[in-house]
């Protein structure tokens, strides 16, 4: 039998499946092969562990929370990366739009986060629990005061401060403050508890990030994680779908003194970060129909009457730029989602990176990566595309075999598997190579699709943003093309249904291409030119024609 055949049949089978699955879960049902979006390298507390009873809870008409309540101001603050709204009510970052002015690439990192709409609820917030007989501390809930001053980053200055009072409620007064500097996307919020009471407190700070399941902009076929994540150095980072909540089967680490809690999307994401060393409970939990939260609780120390503490914590929000995650906390980097593939696919990025730092243009940047990925696959292609040639150059031969003993399957493979040994041809020689390549080219896949760098990025001509797909359709057609070209440049199956079929395996595989980002489309374009030059290459050694 032709091994070589078979196994392209269950690469053509496997890929329809996964997309498929794609398709189920861009529709929101359950996945075929991944119930739960929980990273498999984890094993984790379930949620039912952690004690979130005693957090503030959020009415599903969201706002304002509390019936009746009058609804809080919303301070505008802008600095050069972030256009933000601060809701008076509980301090709260209500909205959250990523600015970069200038610039043709990195204009469309503009893009709205954090949100609080009928439509949509994106919020991170943050409060104070653990009053004694059931006394409440100033929440998200309360009413703040904001406090004078600036609320725009001006030339000149590198930082900016907006700060929030809480009244005083159950003895306690919180004091908010919101450190943003020049550049950069995390923010430093500093919380100042005082004490105006008679009696010793202890409260817990409670750091959170609440949102609904809305979708989020992403290329169709292609599915990507959007939810909370947990990570801890112990175990890494846990990813927490919604359904799993929902079905209370969610599993992460609920006790660390260390790590930070987020929610993240395709191409960007929010995270709580609290100092290193500080024990913290970590929960996430249900809020509603449509509504979900992740955060971490630490327990402060004691303040005794008329002193006051002051707790730190830093919350990213923007986009999941690899190298800038790594600076900024321990595992961050983690929430730009590789899938299985992140062994592989942190390599590739990496020189992906080194080559761009070169040229400075990502399409040109995935060409020369292509081209020595292909080279340095090359022995590899060769052997694959030699057994080719050979098996073409046979094919009248086994056709005549088939022919002969049509009606008698057990001397046909014994007369085949002779053919194979007098031409020295090794059946399992084309495919063996081509598997040995699949894991690289399904890492680069997770690279391209996963790479918000790529987000705004021209690459020639019509191709203004490598993360969104062709707006002619030019790549999609050609890699159209190219495979169809390759399925010539193979052996004809002796079956004429079965050639048929591989004939219209190309039109099957490029439908998805078109909805596919222009940077990926690229590089699988590259990769089938540069196939089709190395077999027609060897083709010609083996004085075959090609076409």
């Amino acid at each position: 039998m032709d091994v070589k055949r078979s196994v392209l049949w269950i690469i053509f089978t496997i890929s329809l499946v996964m997309l498929f699955d794609n398709w189920q879960r861009e529709h929101g049902r359950s996945s075929l092969f991944f119930p739960s979006a929980t990273s498999p390298q984890t094993s984790g507390i379930r949620s039912s562990n952690t004690r979130t009873a005693d957090l503030p809870p959020v009415s599903e008409n969201r706002a304002p929370d509390q019936p009746g309540a009058p609804a809080g101001e919303k301070v505008h603050v802008k600095t050069d990366v972030y256009d933000i709204q601060i809701d008076t009510r509980g301090g709260t970052l209500s909205k959250l739009r990523l600015v970069r002015p200038g610039g043709t690439e990195k204009s469309s990192l503009s893009m709205t986060l954090f949100d609080e709409r009928p439509a949509h609820t994106y919020l991170a917030r943050t409060g104070l629990v653990g009053g004694p007989s059931g006394d409440a501390f100033p929440n998200h809930h309360d009413l703040f005061t904001v406090q004078p001053g600036p609320r725009e980053l001006t030339d000149g200055a590198d930082t900016l401060e907006v700060q929030f009072k809480s009244p005083v409620k159950g003895g306690v007064q919180l004091v908010k403050t919101y450190r943003f500097t020049r550049g950069s996307y995390v923010m430093d919020v500093r919380h100042q508890i005082i004490n105006a009471g008679a009696t010793a407190v202890r409260p817990a700070l409670y750091t959170e990030l609440v949102r609904d399941n809305a979708p989020v902009e992403a290329p169709r076929f292609s599915h990507t994680f959007i939810g909370p994540a947990v990570y801890t150095a112990q175990q890494r980072l846990q990813k927490i779908s919604f359904g799993d909540i929902d079905k209370g089967k969610a599993e992460y680490t609920a006790q660390a003194d260390n790590g930070w809690i987020a929610m993240t999307q395709y191409h960007f994401a929010s995270a709580w970060i609290a100092p290193q060393g500080t024990p913290r409970e970590m929960y996430v939990g249900k809020l509603g129909p449509s509504l979900y939260r992740v955060g971490a609780k630490q327990n402060l120390q004691t303040v005794e009457p008329g002193q006051s503490i002051e707790a730190r914590s830093r919350l990213f929000s923007g986009p999941a730029e690899e190298r800038m995650l790594e600076r900024i906390a321990p595992g961050l980097e983690l929430v730009k989602d590789y899938g299985w593939m992140t062994l592989i696919a942190k390599p590739l990025f990496w020189l992906l990176e080194k080559i761009h730092s070169l040229l400075g243009n990502w399409g040109w940047s995935i060409i020369v990566l292509t081209l020595l990925i292909k080279a340095a696959f090359f022995p590899l292609s060769a052997a694959s595309y030699r057994s080719m040639a050979r098996m073409r150059k046979i094919t009248p031969r086994m056709q005549t075999l088939r022919e002969q003993f049509k009606g008698d399957p057990q001397k046909m493979n014994a007369a085949l598997m002779a053919l194979y040994k007098t031409e020295k041809v090794n059946p399992f020689g084309g495919c063996l190579p081509v598997l040995i390549q699949i894991p690289v080219f399904i890492a680069l896949y997770w690279v391209l699709l996963a790479s918000v760098e790529m987000r705004g990025a021209p690459w020639l001509g019509w191709i203004r943003d490598l993360s969104r797909p062709d707006p002619y359709f030019i790549l999609p057609v050609l890699m159209t093309a190219t495979m169809f070209i390759q399925t010539r440049l193979n052996p004809t199956p002796p079956d004429p249904l079965q050639a048929k079929m591989m004939l219209f395996m190309p039109l099957a595989f490029s439908v998805m291409f078109f909805f596919f980002p222009a940077g990926l489309v690229l590089y699988y374009v590259v990769n089938n030119m540069l196939s089709i030059a190395q077999q027609w290459y060897i083709a010609r050694r083996f004085s075959n024609p090609v076409v």
